[in-house]
Formats: structure tokens, sequence, C-alpha cells
């Protein structure tokens, strides 16, 4: 592996997530699949098959025979064909790095190989992706505990997710993990691997502290578990003692709200992720709707689930037959007053020496914007 000495390696870890270079993740797909990283591209040294291969022959042989055993799995026209691929990545991606599992034998084979065949001195990253990873781990652990975290509650409805977006410096968790943080809070699309999740939270606070170490973040007011993803323990433990503050709207305003998040957005999502029309979503709407009240049964009591399930077929029976969705909207208010409204209130108590400021939406933004959150 002498003809790799010269090419460039990258050991600044931080610079790949704030500058968010692209990056070319040579693993094989199965791992690739187990947990990667923002701007990551699958472009395999070995398929899983020769990976599986070539490990085997490493432990039983080393690595000599290791490599030996590689190159008589990739004929050259395979060869080619991925070199190919590498130098398309690489010359739309000028200022991007690659990187195999712990940044050796492949991670290198792949360089030199793509430097051999073109010219380009793609770099490398020291240590590969469980150097990219750890560092991420390390950043959640040292940032967290002195992370200037602002923390967003309100109950149902209040439009908290929007909300965020109208200031600069946010980490916006429910958005990360593809959930809206409720039995209802599911997306069309699955929610990402709980590694995937973790790395970029991880890089979202990395890169807010980078701009401005001391400026406040707006994260909303969650709990562990985003769906089925967990927050990481060091940014709960923070967001757990952080200053909150509370947004309110009349009920009203909340169905709206609630409305357009948990049912027309979710519509949207479901034609737009299945290529569909409204009729080819609905099947998925209404398993969803149904699902979620069915899976809360038990807070809700028996006598209650069934009448909040019968008031959500009748609904879906007259939005989708004529148009209408008053009874969307009766369902909806029924779920906030008598469901989620006290679970939120139980939970609001809790947290009363913690509240700085209550108020409309424009005023927790005037209130914000005074202690140093800028507005877009």
């Amino acid at each position: 592996m002498a003809g790799t000495r010269d090419l460039p390696v990258v050991t600044d870890l931080a610079s790949v997530f704030i500058e968010d270079r692209p990056l070319m993740d040579v693993r094989a797909p199965i791992e690739f699949g187990q947990g990667a990283f923002p701007r990551a591209h699958n472009l395999p040294l070995l398929t899983d098959d020769e990976r599986h291969q070539v490990g085997i022959r490493y432990k039983e042989a080393g690595q000599e025979a290791a490599i030996e055993l590689g190159y008589q799995l990739v004929d050259e026209a395979e060869k080619a064909e991925r070199v190919e691929r590498w130098q398309a990545f690489a010359e739309a991606h000028p200022g991007g790095v690659l990187y195999c599992f712990r940044g050796g034998l492949r991670s290198r084979l792949t360089q030199q190989m793509l430097h051999e065949a073109t010219g380009i001195a793609y770099p490398r990253i020291a240590g590969g992706y469980k150097a990219l990873r750890r560092f991420l781990l390390n950043t959640l652990e040292e940032a967290s505990p002195t992370a200037p975290l602002l923390m967003l509650g309100g109950r149902t409805g209040v439009g908290k997710t929007p909300f965020l977006f109208r200031f600069e410096r946010y980490i916006d968790l429910e958005g990360r993990a593809r959930h809206k943080g409720s039995a209802f809070g599911r997306e069309p699309v699955p929610q990402p691997q709980p590694i995937d999740f973790e790395n970029q939270v991880a890089i979202d606070l990395l890169r807010l502290r980078h701009r401005s170490p001391d400026a406040p973040i707006l994260v909303e007011d969650e709990g562990k578990m985003v769906g089925a993803r967990q927050v990481p323990p060091a940014l709960f433990e923070r967001m757990s003692r952080s200053p909150l503050v509370v947004i309110e709207r009349p009920i009203e305003e909340r169905v709206e709200q609630s409305l357009k998040d948990y049912i027309i957005d979710l519509e949207a999502g479901y034609r737009e992720t299945l290529d569909t029309e409204a009729a080819g979503a609905e099947p998925h709407v209404r398993e969803h709707i149904l699902g979620a009240i069915d899976r809360v049964a038990r807070r809700l009591g028996g006598v209650r689930h069934q009448r909040v399930r019968g008031m959500a077929e009748s609904a879906l029976d007259a939005w989708y037959e004529h148009g209408d969705r008053e009874g969307l909207r009766e369902l909806i208010r029924v779920m906030l007053v008598e469901y989620y409204d006290p679970m939120y209130d139980y939970q609001l108590r809790h947290k009363r020496d913690r509240i700085r400021f209550t108020g409309s939406p424009d005023e927790v933004a005037q209130w914000l914007e005074a202690r140093g959150l800028r507005a877009r």
C-alpha cells in the first residue's frame, strides 16, 4: 500500500461536518444501511457477499491473502465500473472525502485505485466511519451539558414546529426523527435508523455551537422518545433542566393547526410517497388514523375509545365521499380537550419552576427576540 503514502488524509473531523463536506462511503451496503451520515453516498468497494468472503480470508490467512482474494472476486470490468462511479462522485463533489469503516484497507485501496486510474487524489478520513461516529458521540456528551437551550412548550395544536422555523437557531427533533411525537405522529416514510438520527442531531448541535457558542438554541419540549427514536441522553438531560417558554392559542386555532398537521399534510405525504391520487392514499390515511386511536385505546377507556373510533370512521367517510371536514374538526376537538390537554397539563405542572414566559405565538416570539434569539 505504499502508493497511498502521499495521498491526502483528513484528520480534522469537526471540519467535515461543519463544512458539510460530501461523503463517499465505500463500506458494503449492509454496513451503510445500519447507520450513516447526512450527505453520505454509498459507493462500495465490495458487495456484501464479497466483503463476507474477504473478511473470512483475512481472519484465516491475513491481509495479503485477503487483498488477493478481493482482486480475484472483482474482475476488470467490475473494477472499471466502480472506479467510474468514484470518479463521477469525485468530479461532482470536489470538496468531498471518502472513508471505509476504520479508515484502513478498503479506503486506502479505493483511494489508490481512483488515483491510479484517473489521477484524482481524493482525501480519505483518518479512522474512517468509526472515528467520525465516535467524534459525534463525544460532541453530544461534551457540548450538551452547557448548550444554551430554550425549550418551547405548548398544548397539541399550538404549532410548535412551524414556530421553530421563525428563528435562525433551533434543533428540530421531530423533523430529524420524521415523527410528530405522539400516537398520531407517524409519517408516511419510515423513521431513520437510530444511529442516523443521533448523528444528525449531533451535527446540528455541533454547527450551532461552532457558529455562536453562547447564543440561545430553541428546542421543542419533547419527551425521551420521539416515536421510536430516543433523544440522545446527554441532550435530553440538558433539555429537562433548561428554561421553558409556552405558546398558547385558542382551541379553534389549535383544531385547524392539528387538522393541517395530522390529517391534511399526512394525506399529502402519502400521495407524494406513493405517487398516487387521493383515492390511492385513502386506505393508508384511514389505517393511520384508526390505528393511532386503537393504540391509545387503553388510555381512552373502552367506552370512549369506541365513541372516538366511530367518530373517526364517520368523519373520514364524510371527507372522502363529500369533501366535508367538519367531522374531522369535531374529532380533533374531542381528542384535544378530552385526551391531550389533560395529559399535557399534568406534565406542565411538574415544569412550572422552569417556565419563563407564556403567551401567544407573536408574544413568545417577541420575548425570545429580546433575549437574543434572532428571527429569520
